[in-house]
């Protein structure tokens, strides 16, 4: 650890083998997968638990380690190239970015901050928890930042670009701050249809008016 801060009426044969392939089928997930790996999935809009402001994480250990593999998982199956923790309802202050395919890079960003932002850009961004929706966001096109990677090491960051919006883009949930946030009011205009449907998707799922 590193401190920071029914078989009965389908006959004997086909039972016994519904057991052995049920049998193989659990020992598969739980050799391959971690144990908590078939709860967590990406939050969508309207989720509150996204509006959660994050809190720092205290220390990595196994659990952490876990759960960040999960996480990269989840955010290569759903071709993203970030996510937050908080879009996984895990309510930490990390993150992961894999935006450059660069395997010697570092991917997960414990107790994140941006120290400096310089210049400007506004280009198209999207949201693993807003599937489909599209649109353009001013952000800085450079920044300076810091944070712990999963060996407990402080790392410098330097970034621009497509990694710079990636970190900003991240940094935003760990705060409860929403792409959707960031959209000039025409841009937020032209999404409200798909906003509208994700609401009426949560309302009917878990039966909480939005």
């Amino acid at each position: 650890m590193y401190v920071i801060y029914g078989l009965k009426s389908i006959g004997n044969r086909k039972a016994l083998a519904f057991l052995h392939l049920f049998y193989y089928d659990l020992l598969f997930i739980r050799l391959n997968f971690p144990e908590n790996y078939r709860t967590m999935n990406i939050l969508i809009y309207p989720d509150p638990a996204l509006r959660k402001k994050a809190k720092p994480l205290t220390s990595i250990d196994k659990e952490v380690h876990e759960k960040v593999e999960e996480m990269m998982e989840l955010m290569r199956q759903a071709n993203g190239i970030g996510l937050a923790a908080t879009q996984v309802g895990w309510n930490v202050r990390l993150f992961i970015i894999d935006a450059d395919n660069n395997k010697h890079h570092d991917k997960v960003f414990i107790n994140p901050k941006i120290i400096e932002e310089s210049g400007e850009t506004n280009k198209e961004e999207g949201c693993l928890s807003f599937p489909g929706v599209m649109s353009k966001i001013i952000r800085a096109h450079r920044i300076k930042a810091h944070a712990y990677n999963l060996d407990g090491q402080k790392i410098e960051i330097e970034a621009e670009g497509l990694v710079a919006r990636a970190w900003q883009h991240e940094m935003d949930h760990l705060d409860g701050c929403l792409f959707i946030d960031k959209m000039s009011p025409a841009n937020r205009l032209s999404v409200t249809q798909q906003l509208k449907e994700f609401e009426r998707t949560y309302s009917k799922d878990t039966g909480v008016s939005v």
